[in-house]
């Protein structure tokens, strides 16, 4: 997911540069690490999700 993540936040910022210079750097290290910890976060715990599930641990809990 870390490839997958590095792939899309250099796609994002090549989407969004315009070459014309009005955008501070602030700006794409904003987007660039928002899109990156939203997306590493987003795995992460759907990684946690999928283990939980598989082994066994969401079976065990009674009502």
């Amino acid at each position: 997911m870390l490839l997958v993540t590095v792939g899309v936040v250099a796609l994002a910022l090549a989407i969004l540069y315009d070459g014309d210079g009005e955008a501070s750097v602030h700006y794409y290290i904003a987007i660039a690490l928002g899109i990156g910890f939203t997306m590493l976060l987003a795995s992460a715990l759907m990684g946690l999700v999928f283990l939980s599930a598989g082994t066994g641990h969401d079976d065990s809990i009674e009502d």
